[in-house]
């Protein structure tokens, strides 16, 4: 009983800390759980494209290459202090909107076209990014040029060689072309109707009279802010709110890196590889390099600084472009994905690219869970109704359990005030109410246990769905019926808080009341605590909590009224 009454305490306590962690950020204030911001905005000048430090190359002036040769890690540097605007190039297909800087041919700035901000409907959502003090960009380069050279990088100018910047048919394709060191890099992204993968070509081509062995990388660079200034633990809002940098290969399959591993230098991942991708992940979207496939590539994620510039981090690959003759060429070639964390889409760009979408260690529930979720939705055609069915499809696979354990709590019921008589009879002898208590259970054929066995075995199953649910780029912007336009928001009138709230009363109700006062309290309390922090989680995940209560709530009271009239029966 004292334990029970500790683990109730805990819970209580625990649930008001989360309900005052969320009043502090609906107010504007810093959570009491997030990690603090690893980067800033530069405080010196406010430059909203302030520099990004180079790593292992010293900056050269915009609009040329590199004054020293890249001999290390390809540099991270984009521009430099009291450069003037970049020179963009705006590409729109049907589904993106692309900003690429002829400096180094940059992709500095992607707008999702079907997916909406969460302030207004009208904005797109945008994921790449690097104005307003954030800085979120992909760029690629070739390197390993001759001493007192340098081969086109993202530093490099670059011209646009093709003329379309509008998608018009099936497929657009952009070529951007730079000059230097006797190598001409051509870089071709060809897009696709409906699609967020990007084939992305580069083809070195030798014009000098010797050969030369040169090397590409690709490069995703991130000043690591969340966007999404997640407040909850990852045990309650699941591993999809997960924001950092993630390698995957065959061998060494999925890795993931957040940003204070790097900045502690205890970030693990495959180093070397001739297969996998490369990503940074956060909540519904995920940027990812999937470089060719079958060549010897070294994997390098690092923190990039200098002073009195904010720290920014970094995660490429680099391979080597092999040796090409005077007057040849090579062409390498990769996919670049920016874009929601779409499973289905994920799976064709490349092998254990979906694990992006990470269910941690109930994966092998919660996958089963999201194609019987989609399933449905291709019959109802709304995510709303669409939780509704598949709450209700798992709670009737779990009937069996619940009914035993309704019975078990039915039974209990009954027997409360005889539970209560003895308490009274036996006053603080715990040893002689134990021996009561157990020899009451024995006599009316009563499992202590068996209305908690069965919950416990459902619990994985249930931690599944919400993690499904609150991972699911499907419901983002997804209406249900009337006031809920957003699944993924939370519920604008709470009123879906407040039919949890309701339900969670009706069932205490139907439970058996706590011989301990104590505990009493505690669970009149409970419904109001975890009602008040349902108004701060999204409408589906409360809109599933809902529908199962209220299904707990009818099979209990069938079943605790099919009891009462057994015993009424057997006692005639």
């Amino acid at each position: 009983m004292d334990i029970r009454r500790t683990v109730l305490l805990m819970v209580f306590s625990f649930s008001l800390l989360m309900l005052w962690n969320n009043w502090q950020i609906q107010h504007g204030n810093a959570p009491l759980f997030a990690p603090a911001p690893v980067a800033k905005k530069d405080a010196a000048n406010g430059d909203a494209n302030a520099p990004v430090p180079s790593a292992g190359v010293p900056s050269a002036a915009p609009g040329a290459a590199p004054s020293a040769p890249v001999t290390g890690s390809p540099v991270a540097a984009s521009t430099t202090p009291g450069s003037s605007t970049p020179q963009t190039v705006v590409i729109k297909t049907d589904v993106l909107k692309l900003t690429f800087d002829l400096q180094g041919a940059q992709l500095i700035r992607s707008e999702l076209l079907a997916f909406p901000t969460s302030d207004d409907s009208s904005v797109p959502y945008t994921l790449l990014d690097n104005t307003n003090g954030h800085y979120y960009v992909v760029q690629t380069g070739v390197y390993d040029a001759p001493a007192g050279s340098s081969y086109p990088n993202h530093l490099s100018p670059f011209t646009m060689v093709s003329d379309a910047k509008e998608l018009s048919g099936d497929t657009l394709v952009v070529k951007f072309a730079s000059e230097s060191g006797g190598v001409k890099v051509t870089k071709s992204f060809t897009l696709k109707r409906g699609q967020y993968a990007i084939d992305v070509d580069h083809q070195i081509e030798n014009t000098t009279s010797s050969p030369v062995t040169p090397s590409l990388y690709l490069q995703i660079t991130h000043d690591g802010i969340d966007p999404n200034h997640s407040s909850a633990p990852s045990f309650l809002s699941g591993p999809a709110n997960f924001m950092g940098l993630a390698v995957y290969t065959d061998k060494d399959k999925f890795q993931k890196v957040n940003f204070q591993e790097i900045e502690k230098n205890k970030a693990v991942y495959a180093k070397q590889s001739d297969n996998g991708w490369f990503a940074l992940i956060q909540h519904y979207f995920v940027t990812a390099w999937v470089p060719s496939q079958g060549a010897n590539r070294r994997y390098e994620i690092t923190e990039v600084k200098e002073p009195q510039k904010k720290p920014l981090f970094a995660i490429r690959s680099m391979e080597s472009a092999g040796t090409i003759n005077p007057n040849s060429s090579t062409t390498v070639k990769a996919k670049l994905w920016v874009g929601p964390q779409d499973q289905s889409e994920l799976e064709k760009v490349a092998p254990g690219l979906d694990l992006v979408i990470d269910y941690g260690l109930l994966t092998i529930i919660a996958k089963p869970v999201f194609a019987l979720m989609t399933w449905l939705f291709t019959i109802l055609g709304n995510w709303g109704w669409t939780i509704v069915a598949l709450t209700v499809l798992i709670k009737a696979a779990f009937y069996p359990l619940s009914a035993a354990s309704y019975r078990s709590m039915a039974k209990m019921k009954q027997v409360s005030p005889r539970l209560q008589a003895l308490k009274e009879k036996f006053g603080d002898d715990r040893q002689k109410l134990n021996a009561a208590m157990m020899e009451m259970y024995r006599t009316e054929k009563i499992n202590p246990l068996g209305g908690c066995l069965p919950i416990v075995i459902q619990i994985p199953v249930f931690i599944s769905l919400y993690y499904v649910l609150g991972s699911s780029v499907e419901l983002r912007g997804a209406p249900w019926i009337l006031w809920v336009h957003d699944l993924s928001l939370r519920d604008p009138y709470f009123i879906l808080p407040a039919i949890m709230m309701g339900t969670m009363f009706l069932q205490m109700k139907l439970n058996p009341t706590p011989p301990d006062p104590m505990q009493a309290k505690v669970m009149m309390f409970m419904p109001l605590v975890f009602g008040g922090m349902m108004f701060f989680f999204p409408a589906g995940l409360v809109l599933y909590w809902c529908v199962n209560n209220i299904l707990s709530i009818a099979q209990q009271w069938y079943i605790t009224k099919s009891i009462e009239k057994q015993t009424a029966v057997a006692h005639r």
